[in-house]
């Protein structure tokens, strides 16, 4: 699936630059003044993807909880499952991302696809999973540095080191993208090198079980009132929470040379990359496990006994520091990734406080407000206990939502044959659009329906517990985001620029003759307001 993708996109590159001589793109198309520095290549824009994906973050700090659902089954059966499915995701992402670069990315597409209020709800979505996932990729790294640092952490111990690390990456994200590019290039090579030490560690530590271990092995810690399919179903997690955040590579388009065609191989390889290294890293890892139920029973310290089982207390410290920094790299891309969607969403009044948290540093050329908005907010997602896996859920029902939204409309453009070649970039599927885009929108269907009713339980005070946190926080977010829609956000939020895709976004919407263009309703505004004046 990978070849059969890469191939066909390849060949519409390549054809495409023999009909083009101009390959750059601006965010001048859209109506915006460009403030954000372009000078990323294409390598640097890929990593800002893998390095958020990380295999060495998100295969490693729920290893404990896809192995006491699924046990080895998860990693043999799960993760290439689950790499599959995304495939399909990522090729659909990265289609959007070459025909519409820009920094707001879905939330662009979506309104320019179906109009503000779909763009509305996106970006909100969106910027919920974007937050979380933060959250989730500092609050892993927190674990493992605070273990690695002292024997047995209290609570405020690890409060502190949650801190730390969130405070150093909304730093260097605040100081410039030019450092937080050579960050994510270096992040990319750390991780395949990384990835590749540990796996040379551990073939010549010798596997404990033999390669059909992964295959055939259906064990599970869980209630004996579940299933094992039901139990196997919930550890996707574990792969499916990896592999997300991809969508940063769109994010960055604005600051990535020849965008076009840069940006969705870097939407695309990413997926493709993690999903080969991460399988060979969680199998050899768990055919190196000794004593599985002592895996299982460690919980989010489940990595750490897995690899001290493998090669020994002494030389397991070195490999978990290896994995500690890669998930540190991995928490400096998400904000990057994350800051340019509020900063998108917030030029165009989606947020509250809009005004403030579009500002640009005049100094260093970011996005510096919304930097620290979400390290902060991060920060309180992750003070309760038992709030790991409730994160983890709700970053993938956030962002996978706002996946969705975008594609499908797509999807439904192409099949009424509004969505013509002609409105295409560079990298496309041609004829094998459609059905890409059909088995996407499946997918995310399925994943949220099981994120959704996936058991997580949070301990808000010492005596009261909320069970499935998951599926009752997702509702109360979506009501009290279709009140403030309804009461507010439809009176106001006019969309994003569209600049030269207005005539597109018209089109697609069916709406050319009802809905005035969103520069005209800013114009008519604006004279309103001098009249009155």
């Amino acid at each position: 699936m990978m070849g059969f993708i890469g191939i066909n996109a390849a060949r519409s590159v390549r054809q495409w630059q023999l009909n083009h001589k101009q390959t750059n793109s601006s965010a001048k198309s859209f109506g915006y003044q460009q403030e954000l520095i372009r000078d990323m290549g294409g390598f640097s824009n890929f990593a800002v993807s893998f390095s958020i994906i990380s295999i060495l973050t998100g295969a490693v700090s729920y290893y404990g909880y896809g192995f006491s659902q699924g046990g080895p089954a998860i990693m043999g059966i799960g993760w290439p499952l689950v790499t599959f499915f995304v495939l399909f995701v990522a090729a659909a992402m990265a289609e959007l991302t070459s025909a519409i670069p820009t920094s707001g990315a879905i939330y662009h597409w979506a309104a320019i696809l179906g109009g503000p209020t779909w763009g509305w709800f996106t970006g909100w979505l969106n910027i919920i999973g974007q937050v979380t996932i933060v959250a989730g990729i500092d609050y892993g790294c927190a674990t493992f540095a605070s273990n690695l640092l002292i024997a047995h952490p209290s609570k405020l111990q690890f409060l502190i080191t949650y801190g730390v690390i969130l405070t150093s990456h909304a730093l260097l994200n605040h100081f410039g993208i030019d450092l937080v590019s050579k960050l994510n290039s270096l992040s990319a090579i750390y991780h395949v090198i990384g990835v590749l030490l540990i796996i040379g560690v551990l073939m010549i530590a010798g596997p404990e079980h033999h390669i059909s271990y992964l295959f055939s092995t259906f064990s599970t810690q869980t209630s004996s009132t579940m299933p094992y399919w039901g139990a196997f179903l919930i550890g996707l997690l574990q792969a499916q929470w990896t592999l997300t955040g991809y969508d940063a590579s769109a994010h960055t388009s604005e600051e990535t040379l020849n965008p076009r065609v840069q940006a969705p191989w870097g939407v695309f390889l990413s997926v493709a990359i993690s999903g080969i290294f991460g399988f060979i890293l969680l199998a050899l890892v768990t055919l190196s496990i000794k004593n599985p139920a002592a895996v299982a029973a460690a919980g989010n310290n489940a990595f750490i006994v897995a690899i001290q089982q493998a090669v020994g207390s002494r030389f397991s410290g070195m490999l978990l520091w290896l994995v500690t920094i890669a998930m540190w790299f991995c928490g400096c891309s998400a904000i990057t990734s994350s800051s340019r969607m509020v900063y998108a969403f917030s030029r165009d009044n989606g947020l509250p406080f809009s005004a403030y948290l579009k500002r640009i540093s005049t100094k260093f050329h970011t996005p510096a407000v919304a930097i620290w908005m979400i390290a902060i907010i991060a920060f309180l997602a992750g003070i309760s206990d038992g709030i790991y896996a409730v994160i983890g859920t709700m970053s993938i029902i956030g962002l996978y939502s706002s996946y969705f939204i975008p594609i499908a409309l797509k999807l439904r453009a192409q099949l009424q044959g509004v969505w013509t070649a002609d409105d295409n970039g560079p990298w496309h599927l041609g004829k094998w659009s459609i059905p890409v885009g059909v088995v996407a929108c499946l997918w995310v269907i399925f994943l949220i329906g099981l994120m959704i009713l996936s058991p997580t339980d949070v301990q808000l005070t010492a005596h009261v517990m909320l069970h499935d946190a998951t599926g009752k926080i997702m509702f109360v977010v979506i009501v009290v985001l279709m009140i403030d829609y309804g009461l507010s956000a439809r009176h106001h939020f006019m969309g994003p620029k569209l600049g030269s895709y207005e005539k597109l976004s018209s089109r697609l919407t069916h709406n050319v003759t009802k809905r005035p263009t969103v520069e005209a309703t800013r114009l008519k505004n604006s004279v309103s307001e001098r009249n009155r004046n």
